[in-house]
């Protein structure tokens, strides 16, 4: 039986991504609280990002282009872990070579409250898109994603301009 999304355990935590508490998707956004989450972004041997545009059906930001995947740490979940689980969840990658852990977000209102790890997963497609989660999916050039960030592109999650702005930073 599926638990709704609302009702999802994760991990409440402070300032230093210690876990504090435990309490329900919902209950964690509704008050503002710290938790965790992941973000994937899937490179091909072009070095084309892939990006996914989030299903009408989401609760936050629907229809907006977003991370190749992403999504909150279960309580008792790692990151890494994490970001295994929502490869195959999202794009339907069975993970066979390394997650490079690529840099952490503290929580912030950008994120969502959210501490975050930021990966890299180099991998050819084709992906199998869960339509719950997700509308469609395209690659975009590093360039043109430069573009639609620096013009401040509001068909991208704010999460996501930021992601690629500290990428761009430091890689």
């Amino acid at each position: 039986m599926l638990i709704p999304v609302s009702e999802e355990l994760l991990d409440v935590v402070n300032e230093h991504d210690e876990i504090i508490d435990v309490k329900t998707r919902g209950e964690i956004h509704a008050l503002g609280l710290m938790h965790r989450s992941v973000h994937i972004l899937v490179f091909n041997r072009n070095d084309d990002l892939f990006i996914q545009k989030r299903s009408m059906s989401k609760d936050n930001q629907p229809g907006l282009w977003d991370s190749s995947a992403a999504g909150h740490v279960d309580s008792g979940e790692d990151y890494h872990g994490c970001a295994i689980r929502e490869l195959e969840e999202e794009l339907g990658i069975n993970v066979t070579t390394s997650l490079e852990q690529l840099f952490r977000i503290q929580a912030s209102t950008i994120t969502g409250m959210e501490h975050c790890i930021v990966y890299r997963y180099m991998n050819e497609g084709p992906f199998d898109l869960q339509p719950e989660e997700i509308d469609e999916g395209a690659w975009i050039s590093g360039s043109d994603m430069d573009a639609r960030v620096r013009k401040e592109d509001l068909t991208l999650t704010h999460v996501l301009r930021f992601i690629w702005k500290k990428f761009r930073e430091d890689y």
